[in-house]
């Protein structure tokens, strides 16, 4: 009799199954993310990475300034030689230069490094090939682009037996590589959160050469010239990845690596970053962000299961006649109880059902114009729904039980 009312009622259950289900959607989509960029970096990998000691920045500022820091090829050879359980050990230095096409130009990374690299970091190619161990020995200017990289410098025709330029020397495209992923071991930190977005944006320009081919172009020092000064850093490796056999020893060998590097560094110009550690951490934050997001939507639910108990009351109240003719005709008290505990869970379920559509609905919607990734678990709808329902069956109770216990006699005279 009264469908306005009842689709008011069923408002607050509505909107709190919906809120449930996409906010546990957008929260399970960006964890799923961060993990998926982890789990690309290598569960079975130590990443070491040089790193300027603070007090070599702070020197930098002079006039003239030669600063030398970070790993070296006798720390990779080092760890190879005394570690037990490391299987293979990728070296890469990283220098940034303009890359030239014609009159087209990028600010970009650029990568010297190993052949099995790609395997190491799960990088894919999305046309062409890698370098080679021949091309390798032989020092030959190959290079391999990302994907950003190459739609800048090639944006009509194939980059693939094209060539780009760095300086006077050219480089023959023989391949095109998916974006990468990039963490950032201190990401609790304003310095770890710079070095992050440092990182994103160099992995969204980057190439790839032979590291004896960076090593002859670009040799072991570095200079960058500002205005007034100039700074040059002497490094041999930016970065060494190592593949450890069994994921069991990933924490214990990067502290032995640590220790290692640590006795034959004067200063700490190296940092460690554990893929698995940082992994494990993501997991932890799921969980936490799961049950806040899940708390929160679940006070939406709360407030529509009063407001159904509110509505029930008043129900109970204007059929209070209608409670004492059934009474005098010979319905009991039970009778009582499940007629309003039905209706009560019928708005309730009712609620529940158009809020779990349109909490499916909402993820997709994010999906399609916000470009952001959300995953509906299969648990999400069924937890939620199920919520409603006993959240309508408990708040039912207790006009139902107030229902029951009106005197026949009473509740006959009632107008």
């Amino acid at each position: 009799m009264h469908r306005l009312r009842s689709f008011l009622t069923v408002l607050g259950i509505v909107f709190g199954v919906a809120s449930v289900i996409a906010m546990l959607a957008v929260g399970e989509g960006a964890s799923h993310e961060a993990q998926e960029q982890i789990r690309r970096l290598g569960s079975n990998n130590i990443i070491l990475r040089s790193l300027k000691p603070p007090e070599e920045q702070k020197t930098a500022s002079q006039r003239s300034f030669v600063v030398e820091y970070g790993l070296t090829y006798e720390d990779v050879e080092r760890v190879k030689a005394t570690i037990p359980g490391v299987t293979v050990v990728v070296p890469a230095r990283i220098m940034r230069d303009y890359v030239w096409r014609n009159d087209r130009r990028v600010d970009c990374e650029i990568l010297g490094t190993v052949p099995w690299y790609p395997a190491m970091h799960s990088a894919r190619l999305r046309a062409g090939r890698y370098f080679s161990t021949s091309e390798l020995e032989g020092s030959v200017n190959v290079a391999v682009l990302d994907s950003s990289m190459a739609a800048q410098l090639f944006p009509i025709d194939s980059p693939l037996a094209g060539s780009v330029r760095i300086g006077s020397a050219y480089y023959r495209v023989i391949g095109i590589m998916e974006p990468e992923a990039t963490v950032s071991s201190a990401a609790g930190s304003e310095e770890g959160a710079a070095s992050a977005n440092d990182a994103a944006k160099a992995a969204a320009c980057r190439m790839y050469i032979p590291l004896t081919t960076a090593k002859n172009r670009f040799g072991e020092t570095l200079i960058k010239r500002r205005s007034g000064s100039m700074e040059a850093e002497r490094v041999e490796l930016h970065q060494a990845t190592v593949k450890v056999h069994r994921q069991e020893d990933v924490i214990e060998v990067a502290a032995i690596i640590a220790d290692l590097l640590d006795s034959n560094h004067k200063k700490k110009d190296y940092e460690l970053v554990v893929p698995l550690e940082l992994l494990r951490q993501a997991e932890r934050t799921k969980r936490i962000f799961n049950i806040v997001l899940g708390s929160i939507a679940a006070i939406s639910l709360l407030v529509g299961g009063i407001g159904i108990m509110n509505i029930m009351l008043a129900t109970v109240t204007e059929r209070t006649r209608e409670i004492g003719i059934r009474r005098a005709l010979g319905a009991k008290r039970r009778d009582i109880v499940v007629q309003f505990l039905i209706e009560t869970v019928i708005l309730s379920s009712s609620g529940g059902v158009i809020g779990v559509a349109l909490g499916i609905a909402v993820p997709f919607a994010v999906t399609r114009f916000a470009h952001m990734v959300t995953i509906i678990t299969p648990w999400s709808p069924a937890i939620a729904f199920s919520i409603s329902a006993f959240v309508g069956t408990v708040f039912g109770i207790y006009p139902a039980l107030r229902a029951a216990r009106m005197d026949p006699v009473e509740a006959l005279r009632h107008e």
